[in-house]
């Protein structure tokens, strides 16, 4: 897929292009894993971009790819966040401007204040695994949770961590929409999320697992961290455990 020219042919009025591949950390073997917060506060600030600026995210399909952003500038000190429900797709869908082209803006001051204690690390999830000390709530689907369907990455062994739910981010979404409050509450419940306890979410790489967060800041849950590495990481790794077969509940 070539967002940049998707971008380039159509977009919001006023829209710049943020490109979530490009702006990972380069130095890791992973893929996704979030830069170093003063990499993320030059690339931002030459989107025009500050702290204080009241920020829409969108993607094409509507809940894929806009709430890892979302994440991101939350996560390296952005205040005023949102993700734009429905995404492009249904923006043109109701008929709404567009415009094609780059938009020139002038560079800006973005300061980044990194809020480590929303990203869980290798080693934060071996102690979560072993302690039991916050559900995972992992956003894969249900054949690469349980163990019947190939990760899509080489070298990744199938299943999931110990304890944890399984929330395909599909399920939080409908036609790009996010579901509604009862509608999000209802899917957590049946994946036998707990919502009175401290939450980490996972997925693949990290993007999609941020969809679940999104549908827990939505619900007034706040204690909730993302494993930037996730199942990455995890199922490269020989000697983590991997559980296979539905969630224990």
């Amino acid at each position: 897929r070539d967002a940049e020219g998707e971008y380039k042919s159509a977009h919001i009025p006023g829209a710049v292009f943020f490109d979530h591949e490009k702006l990972s950390d380069p130095e890791s073997s992973l893929p996704h894993t979030l830069p170093k917060p003063e990499a993320f506060a030059a690339a931002v600030s030459s989107m025009g971009i500050t702290n204080s600026d009241t920020i829409v995210v969108y993607d094409g399909p509507g809940m894929n790819t806009s709430p890892r952003v979302w994440w991101m500038l939350r996560v390296m000190g952005a205040k005023n966040v949102f993700v734009l429900d429905g995404g492009f797709d249904n923006w043109k869908k109701d008929g709404r401007p567009v415009t094609s082209g780059v938009t020139k803006i002038a560079p800006s001051a973005f300061i980044a204040d990194f809020q480590a204690d929303k990203v869980a690390s290798f080693a934060d999830m071996r102690t979560i695994v072993d302690s039991g000390s916050r559900q995972i709530a992992d956003a894969r689907a249900a054949g690469r949770f349980v163990g019947t369907d190939p990760e899509p990455r080489a070298g990744l062994r199938s299943g999931h961590m110990p304890g944890a739910r399984n929330v395909p981010s599909s399920t939080l979404a409908d036609k790009g929409y996010l579901k509604d409050i009862a509608g999000l509450r209802q899917v957590l419940d049946d994946a036998g999320v707990d919502l009175s306890r401290p939450i980490v979410t996972s997925c693949g790489s990290g993007i999609t697992a941020a969809v679940i967060t999104l549908a827990l800041e939505s619900l007034g849950h706040k204690d909730n961290i993302l494993y930037d590495g996730s199942w990455s990481e995890w199922g490269a790794h020989k000697d983590t455990p991997v559980a296979t077969g539905e969630a224990e509940r």
